[in-house]
């Protein structure tokens, strides 16, 4: 590699490498504040008889019992009679993990279901089937009728996120598990009638599965097991969940064990039909509900995009959601920390205890009735997207709100909704004068007893429509919000059809830190956040004059102490005022020159913050500053409007920011008392399989407007690095193959030609030079997959985004496979140049005595040596045997390394050959020049494609002694070296893509053996083939296919395909496709070498012939 250019690309692909990975590790070394709350048990795991000793040599079945105390295991196990639940540990993970639920559960059962609240309840969506429900379905019990039994199924810790062959095994025994628990209570019943205990309640029939992580996908892939008992399983319930593909995805069979499940499961929700199409049954899986809980940005391991069920679940039986827009936990959550997190495992156990049945103490059988119960209980009131947040949702029914419909006397059709209780319900008289606003702005500085009357004619003038109230006052309990067609001092002396409309079942509720603390009253020292927003549109007002805010005066609060500092801001406002668009650029310019913006008092309430790059790629600190807050209209005296006094009264008067990010895949994320925080969003932006629209993240930001704050807008670069390595290290892995089918292609090409056979770093380096051949490398691709996407019915993924991310990982493969090589390069050298200093050393001591006693001992020791056995059989079949062997009895990661230890022995033999040469060279050329001085036409050795391969000393009669021979016997080691150098980083990939499966299969080693997947093998097979095939340079030649519309398929050729399909498996984020192109050019070459062989042919290629080595 010479010139200045070519060493400058390099040097800055290793540079954007080194940096982007540095930042990375940078911020994942840095701890995390997730904001969980530690859970606490008393555990007890009760084992269960195994009935099948298969089954119990290596797994455990469990049941949980919480409590202190010692108990009798057999006289417990008499006693079941609850809802069975088994848990699925995931990678790694043990039985034991089950506790936190189990402990919460038991806590929630007794201590009853939550106390009822008036905040807007989410419900299911249109697509979900939620017009078609019933609003009773969304009454939750008042009381449960019916215990959890917690089951837990020991797997060893075995990592199943590995193998498929481990993944498989769990699914076997999970389906056992599962029959066996239902074949317990059966036993327990009877047990029981035996000893003359009356019968309580029926036998349950289906088990609920709760699995985590890869224990997630086992119970979707035991619930399709043929073994499987009908409806054994109706509810599966997965947190941090891989369900798309493996997180993982390097070992072929893993990969297509996903694929394979998933293909059942798109099957199993289709009518079943004959060819003529006729219906035959329902769907399989129609009585199956899935529901998926992510841990958010904070979970490393499996991100959101993994744990999505689009394309595998339908809408109608499952949903995934995000821990950071889950109803009561509002927080992101490491991968195990979703295991014991308090608030969640709270949640989730409420939410199980809810789907049983009173009247029957089993879960409902009614699949709707089921996926409603858990939209309720895990989603919160806040909708799923600006859009729905932005558009009526009080007088349609797809807003998910419960709906009277009632008949005046005239028969005309009114809505109403559900209004406050009679308990906490206080009247009008109680209420003291009203108050008439004449601002846009309306505010509650404390629990005063008043109605606050707004025009809505008037106020909503202008362009401002909508109206968003926030406060920390409770609905019904603390503030009533009333919709008046016109002004009356009572509701009671109105028409039916000119009825008030009580709206105040609209407030959402969102998460909030604490209040502050007040040791007396009147002590306040800041303003207490916001619990709840409440949005209404131009739609939802359409009819009416008057919107009323009342506030409930301060001894109606049942005995409990009033807040710090009672809070409530309203606004009628125009959405197009607060629009603040972002555009990539200004983003990308933020990470150097931070972007301020300054809001002034009476600045709209909602700020729309459209950013062009999802937050998901490019995560932004959002800082706010309180700058004033009106205190100098104030009437305080000049003395107490300092900064200090400013700081405190803008605390009490302002209330805390808060920020509502939205995103296509992971839903809803929340950031209360906002004032410098880094907004991040788990999406995954510019993959393939993403539409046009998800590269943009959306935040509403809702700010005080009696208060001006200052702005601050910055890219953070470490949150930016680490998402991009988390979102595309399986595009980069992918990629990292395709650069070196591009490399080897080059090096392929140049025998072809007849030229030096460049060394992998310069056939990296060539392939970066732009315009070519980087275009047709690294774009070529690119178009080929929107091509793809169009011929198979598929939705554009963003063009810009798409294409830009996919080039930088494209540079980014680059720079690693360059820094592997260097390394590479530095040992091999290093190595060599000891090696011969060593034996030029020894060949200067031969005359010394102990030397020659020492050279003796190593002869007679090496005639031992295993290799002397073999050394008449030929080496490339004994290599080829050795590793399939390995490869289809052992594992193929065994079978695999054959490959580079081979490779890496045969590249220090050339070098250590090639710097002999050189040296030799160096000495001939002295000789050289003082034989031939003053002499005409010295000898000249011609220097033939025949001599090209020949590994032989340089002191023999095939190399050359001249220094103006056009090659020298030093050059031929070297392209060796180049040759077996590029197969060798070729090979050292495949073996770390199987690494994770030997690790995982070393744990059980003891156990029993099994042998490896046959896909696993065969793949494997395929690849070694390929390394024994093409081992020399000269065999380069030796695919030269029939040609097809006049071209050759020549070995380069083979190569590019095989690169533009490596590529194309990267972008697909499924990287162990490369193996299906590497085992297709080994049973090419292996195929054609049998057919030349067949024809008589001698050599690999009438265009290179090289002597025996």
């Amino acid at each position: 590699m010479k010139g200045l250019k070519p060493k400058l690309r390099i040097t800055v692909t290793v540079i954007l490498v080194l940096w982007i990975c540095l930042a990375a590790v940078y911020n994942l070394l840095k701890p995390v504040s997730n904001g969980c709350i530690m859970t606490y048990m008393y555990p007890t795991y009760i084992p269960i008889s195994s009935t099948e000793s298969v089954s119990s040599a290596k797994y455990a079945l469990y049941l949980y019992h919480e409590g202190w105390r010692k108990i009798d295991f057999k006289d417990h196990l008499k006693q079941l009679n609850g809802v069975p639940v088994l848990f699925i540990p995931g990678n790694g993970g043990s039985y034991k993990q089950v506790r936190s639920l189990a402990a919460e559960c038991d806590r929630a059962y007794q201590a009853g279901p939550y106390e009822h609240s008036f905040y807007h309840e989410a419900s299911l969506s249109s697509e979900e089937g939620g017009e078609d429900m019933d609003a009773a379905v969304f009454q939750l019990p008042n009381q449960y009728t019916s215990r959890i039994d917690w089951f837990a199924v020991d797997l060893e810790g075995e990592h199943s996120a590995m193998d498929g062959q481990i993944l498989e095994e769990h699914t076997e025994y999970v389906v056992y598990a599962i029959q066996r628990i239902l074949d317990q209570y059966k036993e327990s019943c009877e047990a029981r009638e035996r000893e003359g205990a009356a019968a309580s309640g029926s036998l349950p029939k289906s088990v609920i599965l709760v699995g985590h992580s890869m224990g997630g996908f086992v119970a979707r892939a035991a619930t399709i097991h043929p073994r499987l008992r009908k409806s054994a399983v109706e509810t599966v319930l997965t947190l941090s969940s891989p369900h798309q593909s493996p997180p993982l995805a390097l070992q072929p069979s893993l990969g297509y064990y996903f694929a394979l499940v998933n293909h059942k499961w798109r099957k199993g929700y289709e009518v079943q039909t004959t060819p003529t199409g006729d219906h035959v049954s329902d769907p399989v899986l129609s009585h199956i509900v899935v529901v998926s809980i992510s841990g958010g940005y904070h979970d490393f391991q499996v991100r959101s995009k993994l744990e999505s069920l689009d394309g595998i679940v339908p809408p109608t039986h499952g949903f995934m959601i995000s821990s950071t827009g889950m109803k009561n936990v509002w927080l992101s959550m490491e991968h195990q920390a979703i295991l014991w997190c308090n608030q969640l495992v709270v949640q989730v156990s409420h939410t199980l205890l809810s789907l049983i049945d009173s009247r029957t103490g089993q879960p409902f059988l009614g699949t709707q009735k089921r996926l409603a119960i858990f939209a309720m209980m895990l989603r919160s009131g806040v909708p799923q997207s600006l859009n729905l947040m932005m558009q009526s949702q009080l007088l349609h029914r797809s807003a998910h709100i419960p709906i009277k419909d009632v008949k005046d006397a005239s028969g005309s059709q009114v809505y109403t909704l559900p209004s406050c209780p009679g308990n906490v319900h206080w009247s009008d008289g109680g209420l003291e004068r009203d108050l008439y606003i004449q601002t846009t702005t309306v505010t509650v500085l404390a629990m005063d007893g008043r109605r606050r009357w707004l025009d809505i004619q008037k106020l909503g003038s202008n362009g401002k429509g909508h109206f968003m109230f926030v406060t920390n006052l409770a609905p019904c309990s603390g503030v009533r919000l009333q919709l008046w067609p016109e002004k009356r001092n009572s509701n009671l002396d109105m028409p039916a059809s000119r009825r008030v409309i009580e709206v105040t079942s609209k407030m959402v509720h969102i998460p909030s830190r604490p209040a502050p603390r007040q040791l007396e009253p009147g002590s306040e020292t800041e303003q207490a956040p916001p619990s709840a927003i409440f949005h209404l549109s131009p739609e939802d007002m359409r009819g009416f004059r008057f919107l009323t805010v009342s506030v409930a005066p301060r001894p109606t609060m049942s005995g409990r102490p009033p807040p710090a500092a009672s809070m409530a801001v309203g606004q009628f406002f125009n959405p197009e005022d607060g629009e603040r668009e972002f555009s990539p650029q200004s983003m990308l310019l933020s990470t150097y020159y931070h972007k301020e913006m300054f809001l002034k008092e009476d600045h709209p309430l909602a700020f729309n913050l459209s950013f062009g790059i999802s937050l998901g790629l490019f995560p932004v600190t959002l800082s706010l500053r309180t700058a004033s807050c009106g205190i100098k209209n104030s009437g305080l005296p000049d003395e107490e409007a300092g900064h200090i006094e400013n700081i405190r009264l803008c605390k009490l008067r302002c209330f805390p920011p808060v920020a509502l990010a939205w995103d296509p895949t992971s839903g809803l994320h929340l950031f209360p008392n906002l004032y410098s925080e880094t907004i991040v969003v788990d999406s995954s932006p510019a993959l393939w399989s993403y539409t046009l629209g998800s590269e943009k993240t959306t935040v509403v930001l809702l700010v005080d407007p009696h208060c001006s704050y200052k702005t601050n807008i910055a890219v953070s670069i470490t949150a930016a690095a680490t998402r991009f390595l988390l979102l595309y290290s399986a595009q980069i892995v992918g990629l990292s193959f395709a650069v070196i089918f591009f490399a080897l292609m080059r090096q392929a090409h140049a025998w072809d030609l007849d030229l030096p056979m460049p060394s992998m770093l310069s056939a990296v380096e060539s392939n970066l030079r732009m315009p070519l051949p980087f275009l047709h490398l690294a774009v070529l691709p690119i178009l080929i997959s929107f091509f793809l996407s169009l011929l198979m019915s598929q939705p554009f993924p963003p063009v810009m985004s798409f294409a830009i991310v996919s080039i930088i990982n494209y540079l980014l493969a680059n720079g690693l496979i360059v820094i592997l090589i260097l390394v590479s390069h530095s040992i091999f050298y290093a190595a060599a140049t000891i090696h011969v200093f060593i034996k030029t050393r020894s060949q200067m001591w031969e005359g010394n005595s102990y030397f020659g006693f020492l050279h003796w001992f190593f002869n007679l020791s090496s005639s031992f040596a295993p290799l002397k056995v073999v050394r008449r059989v030929n080496p490339l079949l004994v290599r080829a045997l050795a590793a399939i062997i390995l490869a289809c009895v052992v594992h193929p990661a065994l079978g695999l390394f054959v490959l580079p230890l081979s490779d890496a022995m045969c590249c220090h033999n050339s070098l250590c050959s090639f710097l002999t040469a050189f040296r030799s060279f160096a000495w001939r050329k002295e000789l050289f020049d003082f034989n031939s001085d003053g002499k005409d036409g010295s000898k000249q050795f011609a220097y033939t494609s025949e001599q090209r391969g020949n590994q032989n000393s340089p002191l023999k009669g095939n190399s050359s002694n001249s220094p103006d021979s056009p090659k020298s016997f030093g050059d031929t080691q070297l392209e060796i070296f180049h040759h077996r150098h590029g197969l060798l980083m070729l090979h050292l990939l495949a073996v770390i893509m199987f690494l994770p499966s030997l690790v995982a299969r070393s744990q059980r080693i003891w156990i029993g053996h099994s042998f490896p997947w046959f896909l696993d093998s065969m793949l494997s097979v395929g690849v070694i083939l390929h390394g024994i095939v093409i081992s020399k340079p000269e065999y380069n030649s030796l695919v030269s296919c029939p040609s097809i519309l006049g071209l050759e398929l020549s070995l380069n050729f083979i190569y590019l395909l095989a690169g533009y399909f490596s590529f194309l498996s990267g972008l697909a984020l499924a990287p162990y496709y490369v193996f299906y192109a590497m085992a297709a050019i080994g049973f090419l070459l292996f195929t054609l070498r049998i057919l030349r062989g067949r024809n008589g042919e001698k050599g690999f290629g009438s265009r290179k012939h090289s002597h025996r080595h």
